[in-house]
């Protein structure tokens, strides 16, 4: 049985996976960076060891954290998300060592990595897929024969991207000439691989994703979807679940698609089949991610199940606790990735100290975060500050729940994503529950907010009250 487990990455997720060890009398091992020794996740880890100066180098070198993961008996290595957490080489460094790999298989993760592999298994499996190149583009000239073939507008997309990174849409040959390298330089540099491929490009579409779970005995469930259609530059920021903008009979499709998928690649573990729904109803598979997603916890939220507990038992070796049937949905819920970036200065990374910090609370709030008061926020890694969801019986009280959420925060210290979120919550557009990937292009306006008449300074005053009150 697993009695121990090392976290192979920082932040909340790190602090994430700490939490549900320490709820099953796991013991939980956190690695750091020097820029992470004051972090919240080496502070709550059961034990906590040093990977260097590097800012980045130890988090991503698979064989010294399994080397680290055996030194400290640990029988275990949890990915997280980022960094290696799909990366087929710490899976494998895994097995060869004799730990568990809290994911799934080497073999999958690379399958699901490629995703011109991925697109050609999905569509011999019956799963469709977006009309677009059969495998890798060979060059320049491959790429513009291909489109004409398509019909532009075509996306070209890094075969092992990921995260929003190494995509462009290209609506003429000359767009495509000019990305073609862009993204080939993109991916070499992010993932060490320069292929590309191209999809047709679909008009309006909705992102949504299906997060699904099988065992190592031939059981695969699904958790419904989450709708990610509210994104900036292929970047999520607001994630809500259920999509409001599925009928009962498309949120079935869409399960048994992602279900049929997982099937596909033999998966075991927790991962994500991610969909394009377009305006005309169709779903086309767009990738997998094999690992658990930062966005899970709205999934947590209306199913009542814990997604990174259920990791762990499937890892042990345990089937799934529950079937189909047993999985509900109960209301709403909404997510808000709270970024420290300044959305008025085109979201430009805003890091530095942490000066204040007033988190939320009340009945269906839960906030994932790994900051604190005084915390530094370091400039090597992502901005993301924290996680805020909210959960709501109906979409109305969601959307009142999220308001006021979003005025009771504050952060200091640091430009967030905070006020722009609140613009974004009073768009009628976003209120009707009808919104596409397309939504922040289309409305430039909610980046004209003002922070002088918005909540962020009475919740900072709120918050500097409290602290003296109690003699913080």
């Amino acid at each position: 049985m697993i009695r121990k487990i090392l976290i192979a990455n920082r932040g909340e997720i790190a602090v994430r996976v700490i939490r549900a060890c320490a709820e099953m009398d796991i013991r939980s091992v956190a690695i750091f960076s020097e820029a992470d020794r004051f972090a919240l996740h080496v502070k709550k880890a059961d034990e906590a060891y040093g990977i260097g100066s590097d800012e980045l180098a130890g988090y991503l070198n698979p064989h010294r954290i399994v080397n680290l993961a055996v030194e400290t008996g640990c029988d275990a290595v949890h990915p997280g998300y980022g960094f290696l957490a799909e990366n087929p080489e710490l899976a494998a460094a895994c097995a060869a060592r004799g730990l568990i790999f809290i994911g799934p298989e080497a073999d999958t993760i690379r399958l699901m990595g490629d995703k011109s592999e991925a697109r050609r298994a999905m569509a011999a499996a019956g799963v469709p897929i977006t009309p677009g190149s059969a495998g890798n583009l060979e060059s320049l000239e491959a790429a513009l024969a291909e489109a004409a073939r398509i019909g532009y507008p075509v996306m070209l997309k890094a075969t092992s991207g990921g995260g929003g990174r190494g995509i462009r849409r290209c609506d003429n040959p000359q767009e495509l000439k000019q990305n073609y390298r862009r993204v080939i330089s993109e991916a070499q540099k992010a993932f060490g691989r320069a292929e590309v491929f191209l999809e047709k490009y679909i008009p309006a579409p909705r992102h949504i994703e299906v997060q699904v779970l099988g065992d190592h005995y031939g059981n695969v469930v699904h958790l419904y979807e989450r709708d990610c259609s509210i994104q900036r530059r292929n970047q999520k920021l607001i994630e809500l679940a259920p999509s409001p903008q599925l009928t009962a009979e498309q949120r079935q499709q869409v399960g048994r698609l992602a279900v049929q998928a997982a099937r596909a690649a033999h998966y075991r573990n927790a991962g994500t089949v991610e969909f394009l729904f377009s305006a005309t109803g169709e779903f086309y598979f767009m990738e997998m991610n094999t690992r658990i997603q930062v966005e899970h916890t709205i999934t947590e939220e209306i199913t009542g199940l814990d997604i990174v507990k259920e990791q762990i038992r499937i890892a042990d070796g345990q089937p799934l606790s529950f079937r189909q049937e047993d999985v509900q949905i109960n209301g709403y819920a909404m997510q808000f990735r709270i970024n420290a970036e300044d959305p008025k200065n085109d979201f430009l990374p805003s890091y530095g100290r942490i000066t204040r910090y007033y988190a939320p609370g009340g009945p269906g709030v839960r906030i994932d975060t790994a900051i604190y008061t005084g915390y530094e926020i370091p400039p090597y890694y992502d901005s993301l500050c924290a996680k805020v969801i909210v959960r709501g019986r109906t979409w109305e009280e969601l959307l009142a729940r999220g308001r006021r959420v979003l005025g009771d925060i504050a952060i200091g210290g640091v430009r967030t994503t905070l006020p722009f979120y609140r613009k974004i919550l009073e768009h009628p557009e976003f209120q009707s529950g009808r919104f596409d990937t397309g939504f922040l292009q289309e409305h430039p306006e909610l980046l004209n907010y003002s922070l002088k008449q918005g909540h962020d300074e009475a919740a900072l005053a709120v918050a500097a009250a409290i602290a003296a009150h109690v003699g913080l």
